[in-house]
């Protein structure tokens, strides 16, 4: 990650706000000499002279040239974001201004940020934890409330806590059977494993629940990837343009109309939904629509949840059954949608009541009228976060703690066989100490030298 001419006690330079011209730009400095290169720029108060989390007027000048007014703001150790002394230049948002003054800034003995230094130097600093700097770049990247949501709690340490909370019981027992090791010749117990066998299994219960909830954590972080399937005709598009009450895709009374799949994102309750209207499912009239069928099923396969749209007056139960006996496939979710209800209002799902079509999935909609559309964004909201959890709850949304989860589950269900073998107290140990590890890897609090370069250079420059 970072080149043999550059250390971590280097004062390093970049913009914390994003590229391109705007009002303001803030240009960052951290590191022991931060407030020394910006006294050599800044012309107003001596920033040395100046307390912490204060803001100061004057001007930057290479020179006798004046580059632009701006505010300084100082940060001093170690109460700042890095654990640094930093330096935030507001400047106005020119990108020719900004390049001047970070040049400048570079000639007096700065130089520029790697992806994620400043967010770095705050976890080896101490200012956050592992999981707490990883949910800096989720928050950066949150593109919804819910997004937002968790990566806020995660930030400001939800997620570490628990799992500190989780290693500090694990400690005490890992340091009973040690003890017993010193001890080994004189018979001693200083574990007792029947606490350690509850224990055990009360921490298992909660990584299952954590491990649970990483599907609902990519659902909040990537959104749900919903395609809409069903025959020529049905209202597919018309459902889309209801849903996004916007005339997006083409609506008309020829079959086959959507040739290709479009794809737009609706946003409910904070949970972002990447909609995917389809080609229509039926034998193919030519080659450029056999195309589109194709696409179609290939979405299908790569999607989270259908909603399959049917026409009432032209699709029959049995019809309905065949075709989603053809789109179904192992983890998809189901919403059947029976569309053009006022053609038909005493239409009841018992009429299609049948495996995989129950009272929950069915929903009875007119897309023209907008009819249901509101019921229908409830249940797919419900499918998305499927009641198994809400937003208050820790919620894993990272697949590198995913893998540590699953590997430290796998260690103590090792613990427990050993318990019920009866084996020796030094292979417990070594079981407890991986499921330890594996934790550790989580917060940054074992094992993290070979894991740091992958998680911080996803940050960009300036964070």
């Amino acid at each position: 990650m970072y080149h043999s001419t550059q250390t971590l006690n280097d004062t390093i330079v970049a913009l914390a706000t994003p590229p391109g011209t705007g009002a303001i730009g803030v240009i960052r400095l951290s590191g022991m000499d931060a407030i020394r290169i910006a006294n050599t720029v800044f012309h107003g108060k001596d920033l040395a002279q100046q307390a912490s989390h204060t803001v100061h007027f004057g001007t930057i000048r290479n020179g006798e040239q004046l580059l632009d007014e701006v505010l300084v703001t100082l940060f001093i150790a170690p109460k700042s974001y890095t654990g640094e002394d930093v330096v935030e230049v507001s400047c106005h948002g020119s990108t020719y201004i900004i390049q001047q003054v970070i040049h400048l800034l570079l000639q007096k003995g700065a130089r520029l940020a790697q992806p994620g230094e400043f967010t770095l130097r705050a976890f080896l600093n101490g200012r956050m934890d592992l999981s707490q700097a990883e949910a800096v770049a989720d928050l950066i990247a949150a593109e919804s409330e819910s997004a937002h949501t968790v990566a806020m709690q995660q930030m400001r340490g939800g997620f570490a806590n628990e799992i500190k909370r989780l290693r500090e019981d694990l400690i005490h027992f890992a340091s009973m059977i040690e003890l017993e090791l010193d001890f080994g010749e004189e018979d001693v117990t200083f574990a007792n494993r029947d606490d350690l066998r509850q224990l055990i299994m009360k921490i298992r219960h909660i990584i299952y629940n954590l491990i649970i909830s990483f599907q609902l954590g990519n659902v909040i972080k990537n959104g749900v990837s919903t395609v809409i399937a069903g025959r020529p005709n049905a209202g597919k598009s018309t459902l889309l343009n209801a849903l996004l009450n916007e005339e997006r895709a083409i609506v008309s009374d020829i079959a086959g109309t959507t040739r290709d799949t479009i794809e737009e994102v609706l946003n409910i309750k904070g949970v972002q939904f990447r909609l995917i209207d389809t080609a229509g499912i039926r034998e193919a009239q030519d080659q450029i629509e056999a195309i589109g069928v194709q696409k179609t099923m290939e979405k299908i396969q790569q999607s989270a949840l259908l909603i399959y749209v049917f026409d009432i007056i032209k699709t029959p139960p049995e019809a309905v059954h065949q075709d989603i006996s053809k789109l179904l496939h192992p983890g998809i979710q189901l919403l059947v949608v029976a569309n053009k209800m006022d053609l038909n209002p005493y239409t009841k799902w018992e009429h299609y009541a049948a495996a995989p079509i129950t009272q929950d999935n069915f929903v009875p909609i007119s897309a023209i009228n907008q009819m249901n559309i509101e019921f229908l964004k409830e249940k797919l909201y419900e499918a998305a976060l499927s009641g198994k959890t809400t937003l208050e709850s820790t919620i894993v949304t990272n697949a590198r703690h995913y893998a540590a989860l699953q590997g430290a589950d796998e260690r103590l269900q090792a613990v427990l066989q050993g318990l019920e073998q009866g084996i020796t107290g030094d292979f417990l140990a070594l079981d407890i100490r991986r499921a330890l590890a594996y934790l550790g890897e989580i917060t940054g609090e074992v094992g993290v030298e070979d894991l740091l370069e992958n998680i911080f250079s996803r940050f960009c420059i300036g964070k």
